[in-house]
């Protein structure tokens, strides 16, 4: 009979007050959480950089005919929904990551499926000239999945993915690869480097739902395997050893997480370009809030994840002016700031 992860916690053993304190408000957390989300969003449709106001902007939601309508359509909504979704699959992404390898520094792109993405949106643009957003999204999507499998095959020719080391490595490398592949031809081709600029900063403005409906089968068939994995990630936090000798099959494990982080982080970079410090940062966040078990970390990672880039993006459109500033920049300095607060503070959880 296998036992229950649970079962060999300490807390589980001891009745710990602490322990029972945060199951209980569980509930309750991934709740605020849900409040906040729609708090977000509802702010996001209300300010930008275009000074309108609530009233007007409500008018323009249900009103089509209103002069409002088109920035409130065209604009705001298209880049409160992409970031909702952006939010999501990179906070999910996060901590399936960081379980999968007990790494709390790991965040989505470990695996090279940014590196991926970049590196077949360059492509694109250098051999076949598009600008199409529709194209650079399944062109994004194309690379960070074929990046994925190219990392995965290296690691299991070493028949290492017993451990998440392996994994790791043939990440960085890969993603060393197509970084620098990515460099030689956007720095030999001015066209090439003035479309992969704008791209690789990472924003939602300018954005629309074109071609949203591919992303979102992703990120759904994504979210399928996340949650299949989480009774692995959840024997993997007790070691690759333990976890073993209660029956885990590690490859399977393996393979579901990634092609989990996979799916998750290529539609959300497929949307924005590579967005970093969302993945690291919300698992963090939703493990002070809600513990370590995974089927309760994953849904508040994403929600922390969807209220944070919302926020950031927002700040973006305020302090930009009419220029603004793209949603990658104010997470850089946002999420490292928050990030060495977690470190100092000695916040960080050990995975």
């Amino acid at each position: 009979m296998p036992i229950s992860p649970t079962a060999l916690a300490p807390t589980a053993l001891t009745g710990d007050p602490r322990r029972r304190s945060t199951h209980a408000r569980r509930p309750l957390v991934l709740l605020a959480l849900g409040i906040g989300v729609l708090a977000t969003a509802l702010v996001s449709l209300m300010l930008g950089s275009n000074l309108i106001s609530a009233t007007a902007v409500l008018a323009g939601l249900f009103d089509p005919a209103q002069d409002v309508a088109s920035v409130v359509w065209g604009s705001r909504v298209p880049r409160t929904v992409l970031g909702l979704l952006v939010g999501v699959c990179l906070g999910v992404a996060g901590a399936m990551m960081q379980g999968q390898t007990r790494n709390p520094l790991a965040d989505p792109g470990l695996f090279g499926v940014s590196a991926g993405a970049s590196f077949a949106v360059v492509i694109g643009v250098y051999v076949l000239g598009t600008s199409s957003v529709l194209t650079t999204l399944w062109l994004a999507l194309a690379g960070a999945t074929v990046a994925s499998v190219v990392v995965f095959s290296v690691a299991a020719l070493g028949r290492g993915l017993s451990s998440p080391v392996p994994l790791a490595i043939a990440g960085a490398a890969v993603s060393s690869l197509l970084v620098a592949l990515t460099s030689f031809l956007v720095l030999s081709d001015e066209t090439t480097l003035a479309a992969y600029r704008i791209w690789v900063v990472g924003s939602l403005s300018g954005r629309s739902l074109a071609g949203v409906d591919a992303a979102l089968l992703f990120a759904g068939v994504g979210m399928v395997f996340a949650a299949a994995n989480i009774r692995s990630l959840n024997n993997l936090a007790l070691g690759t050893e333990l976890a073993h000798g209660l029956g885990e099959n590690l490859l399977r494990a393996r393979l579901v997480g990634l092609a989990g982080i996979t799916l998750l982080t290529a539609s959300a970079v497929a949307i924005s370009g590579p967005i970093g410090f969302v993945g690291l940062t919300a698992p963090h966040i939703a493990r002070r809030l809600v513990g370590g078990d995974h089927h309760w970390l994953l849904p508040a990672s994403g929600l922390v994840g969807a209220v944070v880039l919302l926020v950031c993006d927002v700040i973006g459109r305020l302090i930009g002016g009419n220029a603004e500033v793209s949603v990658g920049v104010v997470l850089t300095v946002v999420g490292g700031i928050v990030f060495i607060a977690i470190v100092r503070r000695g916040k960080m959880a050990t995975l």
